[in-house]
């Protein structure tokens, strides 16, 4: 069968994310690797999914109320004005509705700009649709955006540019003046841009989310995506959708038809009441990710990390490992899971410096084989058991015994 498989699949392994996960659960070790919650979603979320099974929702579906709410919501959050009726279409996921969006835009040989960390799904989106990926990284420690860089990556091929914030993995929240710079290149190079847009409702501090379909000229430019994945805890019930001009909404909802035929009917019911949540659930989703944001810093603080960028967003901590540590990552992680049955996920992953436009020396790169991501979307019992577990890492003197 191997020698049948297209050449398309071969480009493809296993997720090393999924797959820490999976060594989580055989090695019954602590799962902060994979970006999903292990506490319940809300009551009345899973209440109205119950009911909805219990009245037979069970066939294909498309509920037009989804897209009438989300109309009202980018109204009151962006000030965009969006026709329910044309410019959504609800996929599976932000996952599908991202990939659909790329098939629905991207021909062979079009360039696709993305900001370097990355998270892994968008390139295979991009290579299937026979796009080639050109990345800009970011620079650190704060993952801040370098305007010349960013220009120097447009060419008369660049189709799109890919902007996820709140980032994933770094937590950043990309500023006003850099979505400004962001637009300010589209317009001149007549660019897309396809958002992920998922975390728009986990900031911390004083940080806002801004779609940058609402700066002047973009939101005609503009595909913006999202799901009720991580907002509500339920990465699992597939409920998700894309909003664009209604020529690009409806290239998506042709392909999401095709692909998938329909998101899953119970849970579309149930994300009519999700999406009716009054804003006090919001704050007080900010509000437990920021105290668990909090809880993660101070614990690699304690266990040697020099945190010098606190995420603004989201609820990953991408964390450079302690000066004194002689291990890679991937060194680290498996030391980690083998002396303290914790599992993270190293941060070379995130990494292209082989489609960096300027080719950087490996030398200039060295830091990225020195991060590991930490997700903190997890109760705080699974938080307190992984402390007690780093804190069993700590030598007499206060070092931890990864260090040698």
């Amino acid at each position: 069968m191997e020698e049948k498989l297209s050449s398309v699949s071969k480009k493809f392994a296993p997720s090393p994310i999924q797959e820490l996960s999976h060594l989580a659960q055989r090695c019954n070790a602590i799962n902060l690797a994979e970006g999903f919650p292990d506490f319940p979603a809300p009551p009345y979320i899973k209440e109205a999914a119950v009911s909805a099974i219990n009245s037979d929702f069970n066939q294909y579906r498309h509920v037009q109320g989804i897209c009438d709410h989300l109309a009202l919501i980018m109204k009151r959050m962006h000030g965009l004005n969006i026709n329910p009726l044309t410019d959504i279409a609800i996929c599976c996921g932000q996952t599908e509705a991202f990939a659909a969006a790329i098939f629905s835009i991207i021909n062979r040989g079009d360039e696709v700009v993305l900001f370097d960390p990355c998270y892994e799904t968008y390139e295979g989106c991009i290579t299937m649709a026979g796009g080639i990926p050109v990345y800009v990284g970011l620079d650190p420690p704060k993952w801040t955006l370098d305007p010349d860089k960013l220009m120097r990556s447009f060419t008369t091929r660049t189709k799109a540019i890919v902007l996820n914030s709140p980032h994933n993995p770094t937590g950043k929240v990309f500023s006003k003046g850099e979505l400004e710079v962001i637009a300010e290149g589209c317009r001149r190079w007549d660019c897309l841009v396809i958002t992920d847009e998922v975390y728009e409702y986990i900031t911390f501090d004083d940080q806002k989310h801004v779609s940058i379909a609402s700066l002047p000229g973009m939101q005609e430019r503009t595909i913006i995506t999202s799901s009720l994945s991580k907002t509500f805890s339920i990465t699992g019930w597939r409920i998700g959708w894309a909003v664009a001009p209604a020529s690009a909404a409806s290239a998506i909802r042709n392909i999401h038809v095709k692909i998938t035929d329909s998101a899953p009917a119970p849970f579309q019911e149930a994300a009519l009441t999700a999406l009716r949540s009054p804003s006090e659930y919001f704050e007080a989703l900010r509000r437990e990710y920021q105290l668990k944001r909090d809880f993660t810093v101070k614990l690699l603080t304690l266990v040697g990390f020099g945190i010098q960028f606190k995420p603004q967003g989201a609820f990953f901590l991408f964390a450079e490992l302690p000066t004194n540590c002689l291990l890679s990552d991937v060194e680290y992680v498996k030391e980690l899971i083998k002396q303290a049955g914790v599992v993270i996920v190293p941060g070379r992953g995130f990494f292209h410096r082989e489609s960096y436009l300027d080719q950087p020396s490996e030398e200039s790169c060295s830091y990225q084989t020195r991060y590991v991501r930490i997700a903190f979307c997890k109760s705080n019992a699974t938080l307190a058991a992984a402390a007690l577990k780093f804190g069993e890492l700590l030598n007499a003197t206060g070092c931890p015994k990864l260090h040698y």
